[in-house]
């Protein structure tokens, strides 16, 4: 070989690996290009004749020695091996020994007569597997530490999934891997599956999948695209909301219908009936409405208790549906109190004739608890056209005609006619007290602790607004808002009470006493009507009181009308940091939409629902759906009307967050309500 041969150490030196020539047998360099040479620390000239040994030192002479022998003995080695520079990086090494054999004499075997080495630097190609196997590893260790399914996909097709996904979904590895995800998917979502898998698209949908059991679960999905240096999958994330979809679909119904009897409630049945009139008309076909008051019900209740009295609602609720599927749409709206809607009718004749029907139906002796009851319901009837078209106008006018039956002797049925609406006297008395209530300012507030559920720490105060009424005393709001309501008195009322709660907080704080907020009630019209925001503004400004120490609760009703105006409000309120609470959730009007759609803060569940807790499982499943609900759109719940430890108990275990009722605290004066304060601990 002659290494002086220009062309040869052109070519040697260009080559992008380390070249070097050792003779047989001892192995001394015979030529190196200037890789190798550098590499060894050498030059060119300087490292010819010594032996592979002298070159890469004892250590390292040990460890190859085992192929230098494989090659002197006429075969080629190969071998991978890290090498520690001189400036202390470890460098790896892959190294081919190739045997140099010359052809001897016929039939003798070839000469050994040196080996050719080539040496490649793949430090590299090292470290960027080592980095794929630890971002694999860690890939890994994710997927099977985290609750939520994962899955990645090449064009639809599953090919590799954590243990999470095959938990909810009841199949195995096997069973997923390989397979189509549009396989798992219910046949509905099919065209969503296949639209964002093609799409690739990246936001979060929901798909309702066949767990292998049988059963439906309900998925949120999202799926991500990886760089092209992963491989192009895609990376699905599922996460079971089943638990949610049920307690949605559960407040869902409750917004429409009765929690006791299962019937539609008024919200429900006020949507019918708009729908069922514009109908009618077009078909030039009448309506009617029979408002149903059970009489002396109240009796009931008083001398078998509140149970048998439930118990006989939901027996009267049977009966208005006795028809079976043929039957008319009967509806709960209020207490004892039912409404049924007749459509396509021809004559108001019909009308007399189902009522007729239903009295006798009604009639029938029944057992609550033991005891033989009668039940005779009151039964007023307005029609469409005559008696007008609007589905307020109509309710309004049954309901009328339903008082004069029953002033006309009970158990009967009254057809609606002109004049009966009357304003009695002691009406108009009621409403010039309360008059001179609004410009006299005589009312008061009580204020009634809310509590931490977990923990029974001090959460702040609801400002509950008394009538110091001069013949009766001190009276609630159940006795005069609805009157204020309707006679337009309510907007000064209310700010009255916006202004004492305020002022009555800031004089606590400044004395010293534990600063937690207050919550005022806002009527559905004192929210359509005022400036709300702008009034709550001034307030807080001329009691020097942060915003944050200030709550407003409203009704569902004020959220269900005059949809921009109210958001734009709503925005007004948590733009100034006053917080938002949606009062009696669940008692007839409950919208998921809204609960979506507006910025809001707490969600309270009615009395109602709690009283008979834990003891009624309808009960507790309600309290359960509206927390659950609460809780999956990042509301704070608070139930209301908590008096037994038991309820605490339950409230405790459902992740309540607050919790207010006679068992905690009852309503207090301003002085009670500051001696309260004053004996808390610490």
């Amino acid at each position: 070989m002659r290494t002086s041969d220009p062309l040869l150490r052109l070519l040697a030196d260009a080559v992008p690996v380390m070249l070097a020539y050792f003779d047989a047998p001892e192995m001394r360099c015979v030529f190196a290009n200037q890789r190798y040479a550098d590499f060894a620390g050498l030059g060119t000239d300087s490292i010819i004749g010594r032996t592979v040994r002298e070159v890469i030192g004892e250590a390292a002479w040990l460890v190859i020695l085992p192929h230098v022998q494989r090659a002197l003995g006429g075969y080629t080695a190969y071998y991978t091996r890290d090498h520690v520079h001189p400036d202390g990086q470890v460098r790896s090494l892959e190294t081919s020994l190739v045997p140099h054999l010359v052809e001897q004499r016929p039939g003798e075997p070839p000469a050994m007569v040196g080996a050719f080495v080539l040496i490649n630097d793949i430090t590299h190609h090292r470290r960027a597997e080592r980095s794929v196997r630890e971002s694999d590893e860690r890939m890994r260790k994710f997927a099977s530490a985290t609750e939520e399914g994962i899955a990645f996909h090449a064009d639809g097709t599953i090919v590799d999934c954590n243990e999470a996904l095959q938990r909810l979904t009841g199949f195995e590895r096997a069973e997923l891997v390989g397979r189509p995800i549009i396989d798992f998917a219910l046949p509905d979502y099919h065209a969503r599956v296949r639209d964002y898998v093609q799409s690739g698209r990246e936001d979060t949908y929901e798909v309702a999948v066949r767990h292998k059991r049988g059963h439906v679960v309900q998925f949120e999905v999202v799926g991500k695209t990886m760089p092209q240096v992963a491989g192009g999958y895609r990376v699905v994330v599922v996460r079971d909301i089943t638990t949610r979809k049920q307690a949605q679909e559960r407040a869902e119904f409750l917004a429409l219908h009765d929690a006791l009897t299962l019937l539609p409630n008024r919200r429900h049945l006020m949507q019918h009936l708009g729908r069922t009139l514009v109908e009618a008309q077009a078909a030039r076909q009448q309506v009617a409405l029979l408002f149903i008051d059970l009489d002396h019900f109240k009796t009931v209740n008083e001398s078998l208790g509140h149970e048998a009295g439930d118990l006989l609602l939901c027996e009267v609720a049977h009966r208005l549906l006795a028809a079976g599927p043929s039957s008319p749409f009967a509806a709960r709206v209020g207490g004892d109190q039912f409404v049924v809607v007749l459509d396509g009718l021809d004559s108001s004749l019909q009308a007399g004739a189902a009522a007729e029907a239903l009295l006798a139906r009604m009639r029938a002796p029944c057992a609550i608890s033991g005891t033989p009851l009668s039940v005779s319901p009151s039964i007023g009837i307005s029609v469409c056209p005559q008696d007008g078209c609007g589905a307020d106008e109509l309710l309004h006018r049954a309901a009328t005609a339903m008082h004069h039956a029953k002033d006309s002797g009970r158990g009967m049925h009254v057809f609606y006619a002109p004049g009966m609406e009357g304003q009695p006297a002691a009406l108009l008395r009621q409403e010039h007290l309360l008059r001179e209530a609004v410009l006299r300012q005589s009312f008061v507030l009580h204020y009634q602790p809310q509590v931490k559920v977990e923990g029974g720490q001090l959460h702040g105060f609801e400002a509950l607004v008394r009538w110091q009424h001069p013949g009766q005393g001190l009276v609630g709001p159940d006795e005069f808002v609805a009157l204020a309501e309707s006679r337009g008195l309510i907007t000064p009322i209310g700010r009255w009470v916006l202004r004492e709660a305020c002022r009555q907080l800031k004089a606590w704080h400044d004395a010293g006493l534990p600063r937690v907020p207050v919550a005022v009630n806002l009527s559905a019209i004192e929210f359509r009507q005022r400036d709300v925001v702008a009034d709550i503004a001034r307030v807080l400004h001329e009691c020097d009181l942060p915003a944050q120490y200030l709550e407003v609760e409203i009704t569902e009703s004020a959220l269900m009308q005059q949809v921009e105006q109210t958001r734009e409000t709503l925005d007004g309120l948590q733009a100034l940091g006053v917080a938002v609470a949606v009062d009696d959730f669940g008692t007839g009007y409950s919208s998921l939409a809204y609960l979506k759609r507006y910025p809001l803060n707490k969600i309270k569940v009615d009395r109602s629902f709690v009283a008979d807790t834990p003891g009624d499982s309808d009960d507790v499943a309600i309290v359960t759906a509206v927390v659950q609900l609460a809780r999956s759109l990042q509301l704070q719940s608070v139930a209301e009307g908590v008096e037994t430890p038991e309820q605490l108990a339950l409230l405790r275990r459902l992740g309540c967050d607050l919790a207010q009722g006679y068992g905690i605290a009852r309503p207090m004066d301003a002085t009670q309500a500051e001696q309260w304060l004053r004996a808390l601990p610490g």
